[in-house]
């Protein structure tokens, strides 16, 4: 039995660390993919984990694969691809951390990830499936996506990052009209201030999450706010929980640790439903997430950057 399990995209970032002596942009391959990130993150920080999810039979898919077994994550659901590349992004990253991204990705691996390589025994043994949106963006990879957390909705809590990125998508409309399709069943959603107004339409944290609780039962929410920290939801009880002052880096796979950091500090008190939190177990969880994500903003890259429990104390 599985703490975690997540699906979706996995690729490399080939993100800016710096500028060669003659100006140039140097890039470096990091691991990523948000679901990846959230297993790996979970992983360092403790929890049982597994990744489902698609790479190519080249370099980067080897590298990938083998990133994600020397965290720990069982890669059972791993599928490599004989026909297709490993997806890229390229970060690039301004004076204050901030990123950009562009993306080499239709037609590639993690795109073309399919219903039938799911097995109903991997996401039957898992106390946690979660998942992004952007393996929503392409088919076969939505429909894979969308069935695995329906066929998982039975034994597991649902959890769901609607991870926008506006180059992946063929226009505004479509991309918020996939993201809000899964809130239906969705039991914790991590969701960030630059998505909640493309959910909600309005960018007030309190209005914003309550209309997502009140409109899908979504039993909690957590709002990121970047460095000022942490907004939750969970029924009628609301609070928000400031950040950690850091030298930033690279804010690269900020989210996806504080989603990570706080799926594991469930599974370390063994509650894996939001109704089993007490008010002041779910605040210490929020503070311990932002503090994970604020230590993987002070190194590049992603899963490199994560810290492991042992740096949280």
């Amino acid at each position: 039995m599985f703490d975690i399990t997540a699906i979706g995209e996995i690729l490399i970032d080939l993100t800016q660390t710096g500028v060669s002596e003659g100006g140039i942009p140097v890039y470096t391959s990091f691991p990523g993919g948000a679901p990846a990130n959230v297993a790996v993150a979970a992983s360092k920080l403790g929890a049982k984990t597994a990744f489902i999810g698609k790479v190519g039979d080249d370099a980067f898919g080897r590298l990938l694969v083998d990133t994600v077994k020397e965290n720990n994550v069982c890669t059972d659901g791993m599928i490599v691809s004989k026909t297709a590349n490993t997806t890229l992004a390229v970060v690039s990253v301004d004076g204050s951390g901030e990123r950009n991204f562009a993306f080499y990705r239709r037609g590639f691996a993690d795109t073309l990830l399919s219903e039938d390589e799911i097995s109903d025994e991997l996401l039957k043994n898992t106390r946690f499936l979660h998942f992004g949106s952007v393996s929503l963006t392409d088919e076969p990879s939505r429909s894979a996506t969308l069935s695995s957390a329906q066929r998982a909705k039975e034994s597991a809590t649902i959890t769901y990052d609607p991870n926008y990125r506006e180059s992946l998508w063929r226009d505004r409309d479509e991309a918020i009209e996939m993201m809000k399709r899964p809130l239906p069943m969705v039991d914790i959603l991590k969701i960030s201030d630059e998505e909640l107004p493309l959910l909600t339409d309005t960018d007030d944290a309190e209005k914003g999450t309550k209309m997502l609780r009140d409109t899908y039962g979504i039993s909690l929410i957590l709002l990121t706010l970047g460095a000022k920290g942490a907004y939750y939801c969970m029924g009628d009880i609301t609070g928000m929980c400031e950040g950690f002052k850091v030298k930033v880096a690279d804010t690269n796979g900020a989210g996806d640790t504080f989603f990570g950091a706080f799926l594991s500090g469930m599974a370390r008190l063994g509650k894996y439903k939001p109704c089993e939190l007490s008010e002041d177990e779910l605040r210490e969880l929020v503070i311990f997430s932002n503090k994970a994500a604020s230590l993987t903003t002070s190194r590049h890259g992603a899963i490199p950057a994560m810290p492991t429990l042992s740096e949280m104390m």
